[in-house]
């Protein structure tokens, strides 16, 4: 999986201002997959439990990338301060402190999600259930995450500008659709909503300092478009193991 490169800018076309190039960024959200069938279904109470294990174990994958993805990233800044910041977003997944309740971190929280859907801590960290089309697409993101330049690689982060509205939108349907999974099991979602815009905050500054001519706020774009071409393969390939279980 690779970045496809739009054609190049006519480099007469002047750069787009910092507020036009984030409205360009913003509007890549179309493309964001809370718009998949599968998870218009999910959301919809279309899904059975065990597609939902399906997914919740699949998905688990990409978890237990982010720090990854997030410490190759790190590895490559050469400036303190945005090391500082970052830094962060390893903790959110990883825990910090004393690793109980919200310092636990992330990876924790999906894996109280795995045991609230029925799926036990041992299976769902074997990653026995992952299917080779979401493994592919992880491990595509972490390379290149350690491979781009830094800025580029933070770039692709921006996918996180569309996360709190999917969050919002699971814990509204879910206990509705859902009632036998237990609430406790949702803390994720609710704990990645102000993570999310704390997040964004951060990349879009480096996005929006270091794209500043025509051609580079293009190559922005490809590279958002990337990462949500690697969320919606995701999808694809988890529906279609759904499909065939």
């Amino acid at each position: 999986m690779d970045i496809a490169t739009s054609p190049a800018p006519d480099p007469s076309l002047p750069a787009w201002s910092a507020a036009e190039f984030e409205a360009q960024l913003r509007n890549k959200g179309r493309a964001y997959h809370i718009h998949h069938p599968f998870n218009v279904r999910m959301n919809g109470g279309g899904c059975t439990p065990e597609e939902l294990r399906c997914w919740v174990a699949n998905r688990f994958y990409y978890q237990v990338c982010i720090p990854r993805k997030d410490a190759a990233i790190l590895a490559n800044m050469p400036d303190r301060a945005h090391r500082r910041l970052w830094v962060e977003r390893i903790l959110d997944h990883d825990g910090y402190g004393d690793h109980q309740g919200a310092a636990a971190g992330g990876i924790e929280a999906w894996t109280r999600l795995g045991e609230a859907v029925g799926i036990g801590r041992d299976e769902l960290w074997s990653l026995r259930r992952v299917v080779p089309g979401v493994r592919f697409a992880c491990d595509a993101y972490v390379s290149f995450a350690a491979r781009a330049p830094w800025q580029e690689a933070v770039c692709s982060s921006l996918t996180e500008m569309f996360a709190p509205q999917i969050h919002k939108d699971r814990l509204a349907t879910w206990p509705q659709h859902y009632p036998w999974i237990e609430a406790e099991g949702l803390q994720y979602f609710r704990s990645r909503i102000p993570l999310a815009g704390r997040d964004v905050e951060h990349g879009l500054r480096v996005t929006l300092e270091h794209f500043t001519t025509r051609a580079q706020q293009e190559r922005a774009l490809d590279i958002l478009q990337f990462k949500l071409d690697i969320l919606w393969s995701m999808l694809d390939a988890i529906e279609k193991a759904c499909h065939a279980a």
